[in-house]
Parts: C-alpha cells; sequence; structure tokens
C-alpha cells in the first residue's frame, strides 16, 4: 500500500511513486501510506550492523486456507458479487503463496541484496479481468457489479475498508526480475486454478 493510487504505470522498487499525496482520493487513505513509511524508516534507523535489512513490499498472499484473502474471494464469487466494482479499472496486485515463500529464500541467498524489495505477481491487472478470471476458473456465470457506496456498505458490514478493492495497487517485482527470479505462478489465471484446486472447490 504504500505506493500511488495509479493508472498510468506499474510502480517498481526504483520508479515508483511513493503514495499519500494524490489528488481525487480520500484523505485517510494517506494513513496507510504513513504506516508503511513509518515502518521502513524504524527499520533503516534500526542499529543492526550484522543484520542484513530488506523491506519486503508485499502484495496480497494467495493461498487455500480458509478465511484467508482467496477464501474470502471465492466466497463472493460463489455467491454471485464477484464483478467489477466501482468500474473494476483499479489494478490489483498479488502472489502465490508458493512464488512468496521461493522469493524469500532467494533473498535470503543473495546475500548482496538489501533495502526495498517488491513481493508480487509480474502481471497485476484490473480489478474487473481479475475476477472475471475468477468466475471463470470457479464456474460461476455471474458476477454483479457493485458501484462505490454499495462497496461501502459491504466493508462495514465486513469490518474492512474500501480501500482495499478501490485503490489502484498497481506494483511489479523489478527487483526480483532482475534476479532472474522464475515465478511458478506468473499469471493469474494460472494461479486462481491451482488454489481452487487445493481449496476443494474446483
Amino acid at each position: 500500500t504504500i505506493y500511488a493510487h495509479r493508472f498510468d504505470a506499474p510502480n517498481d522498487e526504483h520508479t515508483g511513486i511513493i503514495g499519500g499525496k494524490e489528488a481525487n482520493t480520500p484523505d485517510y487513505w494517506a494513513f496507510s501510506v504513513k504506516i508503511a513509511k513509518e515502518w521502513e524508516k524504524a527499520q533503516q534507523q534500526a542499529n543492526t550492523p550484522k543484520t542484513r535489512k530488506v523491506a519486503m513490499r508485499t502484495s496480497m498472499v494467495m493461498t487455500p486456507d480458509k478465511k484467508g484473502v482467496f477464501d474470502v474471494l471465492y466466497n463472493l464469487t460463489k455467491w454471485g458479487l464477484g464483478g467489477p466494482i466501482a468500474g473494476g479499472k483499479q489494478y490489483i496486485s498479488w502472489i502465490h503463496e508458493y512464488d512468496f515463500t521461493n522469493a524469500i529464500d532467494v533473498l535470503i541467498e543473495n546475500t548482496g541484496i538489501d533495502g526495498a524489495v517488491n513481493l508480487c505477481s509480474p502481471t497485476p491487472l484490473p480489478q474487473k479481468d481479475f475476477m472475471k478470471q475468477f468466475r471463470e476458473a470457479a464456474k460461476v456465470s455471474v458476477g454483479l457489479p457493485a458501484t462505490k457506496w454499495m462497496a461501502e456498505i459491504g466493508a462495514f458490514f465486513m469490518r474492512t475498508d474500501t480501500e482495499l478493492v478501490l485503490k489502484s495497487r498497481r506494483v511489479i517485482p523489478q527487483r526480483l526480475i532482475n534476479l532472474g527470479f522464475q515465478f511458478q505462478f506468473p499469471t493469474w489465471e494460472l494461479a486462481v486454478t491451482e488454489l481452487l484446486q487445493r481449496h476443494g472447490q474446483a
């Protein structure tokens, strides 16, 4: 969430825009950016001369476990609520659990790496396309769209915040790519199919 809400270009570790000052976004969206910045500041300032510091900027980690983010999305899809939200143009960044753990192994092994590293799939996609592929993989034909105010009502009852679904998180893992990291699940189409199989619903 540290990166800016944007549609024009992806955010990587070198050229990405840090959020908090975007126009036409709720003021409170800056709060989560501030928290992330403070976390990284505290890490940088910590006196650990014998410890290498890697700030893992992690997207949603997709696992088949119950009550995880994938399970929540599956249930919404199953209930016919897996359609575009507020137009669905906002990007979703994610990473399959196997790629997440493999990436951590690579970061441990490459002792020359420090600083910020994005842990996410190399192919973020708009929310409407993300959910379309989810519906197709789950064999659910209906995905009702939701307006912003409908999302706000749903977020209230789910005890969460609409920033999670309305902020465009278009992030790519450029440092992992530069290391030659091979993603097992580089696309959402591959990932959602495998996750549904282990979720027991394919």
